[in-house]
Formats: C-alpha cells, structure tokens, sequence
C-alpha cells in the first residue's frame, strides 16, 4: 500500500516552476512581439498570430504536464475558437478566442480537473488572479538576500504610495505644484507612459499562459487507504510581499501622505485660505473630488486585502491601530470630495449625475466604516459583503421613492441668478429634458425668461396628460396634475374679470 501510495504521489504532484529567468525572459518577449503588433496599429490577424505565439511558449515550458488525449481536445478547442477571429476580429471574436485559449491551456495542462464545477472553479482562479501574479512571481530572478528582501518589503508600499500621490497631485494643485518641482518631464520625455502601461499590462496577461498554476491535488496517506485531496490554493504572492513587514511599512507611509492631504484641505477647503494663482473654488472641487473617491477605493481594497482574517495583520496589535487611523482618514477624505462636490453644485447647479456622485460618496464611507466594524468584530468578508449589499439596497430603494426630477428642477431654480439675483442663470433646457415632474419650478421662473420656449411647456403638459390615462397612471404624476390644478385656479382667480 505504501508503494501504491508513493507512485499516486509521484504522478500527480504538481508542477515544478524551473527556469524563472527563462520564463521571464520569453514573457518579456512576447510583450515586445505584441508592441509590434498592436500598439498604434489596427488588429486583425495580429491577435490571431499572437495567440499562437503564446500557444508556442506555453507549450515549451509546460511540455511535462501535458497529457496528449487532453491536449488533442484542447488543440480541437483552439482552432474552434481561432477561426471567427481569422473570419473576422470583433468584440465576440475576441471573447470566443480567449476563452478557447484559455480552456486550451486548462485541458492541455490540468487533467486533474474532470467535472463542470472544478473546471469552473479554475478557470475563475485562473481569470481573477493570474493578471496579479506576474510581478511578485518574477520576483524570484532574483536571490533573496537581505537586500533583495528589503527591495521586496518595500517595493508594495512605493507602488502604492507612488499611486496615491498621483492621484492627489490630480486633486490638490498645491500638491501638483511639489511634484512639479521633482521635474519629472524629463523622464517623462522619453518615456511614453502609454507604453509603459501596455507593456505592463501585457506582461501581467501573458505570465499565467508561461507559468502555469493550478490546484493540485496532493496524497493523504493512512494506515488503511490513499485518500486523495485537494489542498488549499498555493500564496499568490510570498509572505515577504504582503507579509506583516511589507503592510506596517505601506501604512506607515500611507497615513503620511493622507495627512498631508488631509492638512491642506483643512487649509484651503475648510480653512478657506487664498488658493494659488489662476485656480478658482469651483475648479478645485471639480477637480478633486472624483480622484479622491477613486483614492478611498483604492484604500478600502488594500484594507480589505491586508487584514484578511486569519492573517498576520490582523493579529497584529501595532498594525491595527495604523488600519483605524488609515480608515478614519479615508473617511475624512470622502467627507472632503462631498464638500467640493457641493462647493461645485452652488454654482453650476445640480444634475443626476451630482446627485449619484454625492450617494455614491456616501456609501463609500458607509463601506470604509463597515471595514472597521468587521476588523473590529472579528467578522468575515463575507458579513462585509452582506453589510455592504443591505445598505446598497435600502439605499435603491429609498432612491425609487425620491422624485429626483422635482427636486432638481426646485433646487437649480432656487438657486439661480432669476432667484436669488447672483450665480448661474437657470437652464431651462435641462429642467426640460427632466420631463412633467420640472413643470411646477419653471412656471415660477417664466416671468423672468420671455424667451421660455412655450412649444416645450407644451410639450411636457401634453407628456403629463398621457401619464394620467389609466394605462401610465402613477401616484408621482397625480399629485403633480393636483397641484398643477391647484396653479391654473389661483391664477385664474388672480387675474381681474373681463
């Protein structure tokens, strides 16, 4: 039994990654071939040829593992898929093709996956992960010394930080000013970023074809039996990358450099001090209020990330409080992009756009709150996702129950020039595209418009005489046609009699 045993284990152990250099060699390659064939230049056979390409070198590196009855089938279902791109590349070309190579590779090089739900499984894994593993993985070239090790630990927290600087130079000209002065335009010169972002890219989406990774099943033997299982899936990363080190130093420089943002909004957003030369109020909130969401986003996935439960963070008694303190100045952060927002709509107005972008802010920090509850509480991402989804819920559904086109129409007339005698004049073009809902705030500026389009008044009440048949009937629009009603009797009233 023990023979029996070790020959199962030693045919399905997994599969050995030699030759990193090689594999990051070749992979860099490939990324070179797909610059020459698809940036800047229309696609066609290029993708086609390029797939066989990654076909050529994943076969190369992987040759151990194939099994041939799998690999004719997987040959068959890569043909299948080549040919409506050589037919014709469009998006659903595009996906078939993909997806055949991508199912290629799974039943070439994995035959321990046999029923629909393992296949599956892979195949997700394979999709949600792979891109991520390029750069950790390649990591390996090198000889992890001390040095190395120390460019590891720090290499997560520069990227990141690198990131968020970027984004607040693009929200804060005070901080775009400091970067300015590194002078970064003479790398800049001669570096197209463009490129640099789809060699990047396309590195990140061709490494899982060369270095192949899937669940592999290992032997649990007994005194009885040889039970096969699968084991958990190996690190995505090393420890040393997204290790408790690489996390205390990231949320070291993190918290630094959202203080610095969160001090000069206190300044100049909160403080009210004089912004620098040729920037207006209105341009610095419409400026940095969507880069900042996009920065709390970013923060919330790293939080979500590095205090996985069960990890090395998240027992952590030093770690836990930067998280807290991180958190707390998201939230500050998300506070500042709704106050900028609302700087912005006093004086361009309010839209439906504005609207989902203030409810949007608000379930960001609703969700960056519900992160600290679930360290807090020790609960699962799964209770963070449940949480997230009843929030998300109870907010749509209080939205359906909002008459957004009235309130709209209320608010930008009440604020406008023919109001309030200052700011923007009212677009009634746009109250007009709101519909019927909009009639009541703009009979009250008519007076001061003669040139309201009266065809367009027209328009919306003959739009509301239809949405009070039976067919279209709706609580909304009665109560607007009484209170329509209501309008025509008190200035009929008003008026003298003939």
């Amino acid at each position: 039994m023990t023979s029996l045993a070790s020959t199962i284990a030693a045919d399905i152990q997994p599969i050995r990654h030699s030759s990193i250099p090689a594999k990051v060699g070749l992979t860099l390659a490939l990324a070179a071939l797909a610059d020459w064939l698809f940036y800047a230049q229309r696609t066609g056979l290029s993708l086609t040829l390029f797939a066989l390409a990654i076909v050529c070198v994943s076969v190369l590196f992987n040759q151990a593992s194939l099994d041939l009855r799998r690999a004719g089938i997987g040959a068959a279902v890569l043909v299948a898929g080549l040919m409506p791109a050589v037919e014709e590349l469009n998006t659903l070309s595009f996906l078939i093709l993909v997806t055949s190579l991508t199912i290629a590779l799974l039943l070439a090089t994995n035959p321990e996956t046999t029923g629909l739900a393992d296949r599956a499984r892979a195949l997700r894994n394979f999709v949600l992960f792979g891109p991520f593993r390029f750069f950790p993985e390649a990591l390996q070239v090198f000889n992890m010394s001390a040095f190395t090790r120390g460019i590891a630990l720090w290499l997560l927290p520069a990227a990141l930080g690198t990131v968020f600087v970027a984004l607040f130079a693009a929200a804060n000209p005070v901080i775009e000013q400091w970067v300015s002065l590194l002078n970064p335009r003479l790398i800049f010169d001669h570096v197209s970023i463009p490129r640099v972002l789809f060699w990047t890219m396309m590195l990140a989406l061709v490494w899982p074809f060369i270095h192949v990774r899937w669940r592999r099943r290992t032997v649990v033997t007994t005194d009885v039996t040889a039970v096969l299982v699968p084991p958990a899936l190996p690190p995505m990363v090393s420890a040393e990358f997204l290790g408790a080190s690489t996390i205390l130093r990231s949320l070291i420089l993190f918290n630094l450099l959202f203080a610095a943002q969160s001090v000069l909004d206190g300044i100049y957003l909160w403080g009210h001090v004089a912004l620098p030369a040729n920037m207006t109020y209105a341009a610095y909130a419409h400026r940095g209020a969507y880069p900042l969401i996009a920065t709390a986003l970013l923060a919330a996935a790293f939080v979500m990330v590095a205090m996985r439960p069960g990890g090395p963070a998240e027992k952590s008694r030093v770690i836990r409080p930067l998280v807290y303190l991180w958190v707390g100045q998201n939230v500050l952060l998300v506070a500042s992009s709704i106050l900028r927002l609302d700087l912005y709509v006093d004086i361009y107005m309010l839209t439906y756009w504005r609207i989902a972008a203030f409810i949007w802010m608000g379930l960001v920090a609703l969700g960056l709150i519900l992160i600290v509850a679930r360290i807090a509480l020790k609960r699962s991402n799964r209770w963070l996702v449940g949480a997230n989804l009843i929030a998300l819920t109870i907010v749509l559904y209080s939205c359906s129950l909002v008459n957004f086109d009235a309130f709209i129409a209320d608010y930008n007339v009440a604020h406008s020039r023919q109001v309030i005698g200052f700011g923007e004049p009212v677009d009634i073009a746009y109250l007009m595209q709101l519909g019927p809902q909009a009639l009541p705030a703009i009979e009250k500026v008519m007076p001061s418009r003669p040139e309201y389009d009266l065809v367009g008044r027209d328009r919306l009440l003959e739009a509301q005489r239809l949405d009070m048949t039976w067919r279209a009937w709706g609580f909304r629009s009665w109560r607007l046609q009484r209170k329509l009603d209501a309008g025509a009797r008190s200035k009929s009233s008003s008026q003298p009699a003939g």
